[in-house]
């Protein structure tokens, strides 16, 4: 290329700059992404929802013939009919069993401080403490702090920006249902016009990952929710199965930790109303099968090799993503890092951009 010519100069001076242009954008967007983190939560809920639906609204619209708005709308309207329904049938029984578990908490506790320590005292600085006797003492004074007005303000202010949240995030899943290629356009306008076809590229490789990832964790989290229940209610007939088994479900969304989690707080849980110690060897069975389930069968079954990504990377990518965006950002880990794993494997050529 000759360095005397005017046009030459101007391309090997684009060509220096687009990467420093590239990297401030992406820096520019991820700070103002941080910035509105508070808001983020219902476009991404939104926008996943949309996203897994488009290919049926696409189906229907190719089969039937009719208006792809139409029927987006009557996709939409599905989804929010079943939602209610399934809010008013499991809604109340939910609510109902959650405060059981805060009434009955304080039996709880005091069961697992008696099989623990027998009821004993102990001895700090030379002084002579009874556990449970604190125990109950602390929360004989949970009622006096539930009624402090700053608190209720504080429960007042949550519920009012769920409830905000909820009806923005219907409403976005609407326009995201009839609009979301355009909006997907819009996104890809910003990409320079030489960079498009490597961007869709990747987009084309990345797309049919996080369709099966998405479905595959929807499918892992009824399977869940489901043997959970049948496991913790029908089998061992523990108190509050409905809930345990929707906190299985949902933090089963969080691979390692979640799923530990959860186990955890159902063993806490079943420790109330053991009976002895086939009762805990019942539950570690149970606990262990699940596991195994999930992970040798549901698991590879519906996801195969698209979360293939290691397990510490997936705990670094849910802690970070919990620390800069909240909720959105552990909704966000997998999907972020499988983008960049397969952006980098169609950048270095590579065939198989699930292969570790």
């Amino acid at each position: 290329m000759d360095a005397s010519n005017p046009k030459s100069r101007d391309v090997t001076s684009r060509d220096t700059d687009e990467p420093r242009v590239i990297v401030l954008t992406v820096a520019a967007v991820a700070l103002f992404v941080y910035l509105i983190r508070f808001i983020v939560l219902p476009f991404v809920v939104a926008g996943i929802i949309a996203y897994i639906c488009t290919p049926l609204v696409d189906w229907l619209a190719a089969r039937t013939r009719l208006p792809r708005s139409l029927l987006a709308v009557l996709v939409f309207l599905v989804l929010v009919g079943v939602t209610g329904l399934l809010a008013a049938v499991a809604g109340y029984r939910l609510v109902a069993e959650a405060g059981t578990a805060v009434t009955d908490l304080q039996r709880t506790l005091d069961g697992l401080l008696h099989a623990a320590s027998g009821d004993q005292t102990i001895a700090v600085l030379g002084r002579t403490i009874n556990v449970t006797a604190l125990i109950r003492a602390a929360m004989a004074r949970v009622p006096d702090i539930l009624d402090q007005p700053n608190l209720a303000l504080l429960a007042a202010g949550y519920g009012t920006a769920a409830l905000m949240g909820a009806f923005l995030t219907v409403v976005l899943l609407c326009y995201f249902l009839v609009g979301g290629k355009s909006v997907a356009h819009g996104l890809l306008w910003m990409v320079p016009p030489h960079r498009r076809p490597l961007v869709v590229e990747i987009g084309g490789r990345l797309d049919p990952v996080l369709k099966r990832y998405f479905l595959g964790i929807l499918a892992i989290v009824v399977y869940a929710v489901i043997a959970a229940y049948i496991g913790l209610g029908v089998i061992l007939g523990i108190e509050h199965a409905f809930l345990l088994a929707l906190l299985t479900g949902i933090l089963e969304t969080l691979p390692i930790i979640g799923s530990t989690a959860a186990a955890i707080v159902a063993g806490l849980v079943s420790l109330h109303t053991a009976t002895g110690f086939a009762s805990i060897l019942a539950f570690a069975l149970y606990a262990v099968l699940l596991r195994l389930s999930i992970d040798q069968i549901v698991a590879p079954l519906v996801l195969g090799n698209v979360a293939n990504v290691h397990p510490v990377l997936i705990i670094f990518c849910f802690l970070a993503g919990a620390v800069l965006l909240g909720i959105p950002g552990i909704i966000l880990a997998v999907p972020v890092a499988l983008a960049v794993k397969i952006a980098l494997a169609t950048l270095y050529d590579e065939d198989a951009p699930s292969r570790p």
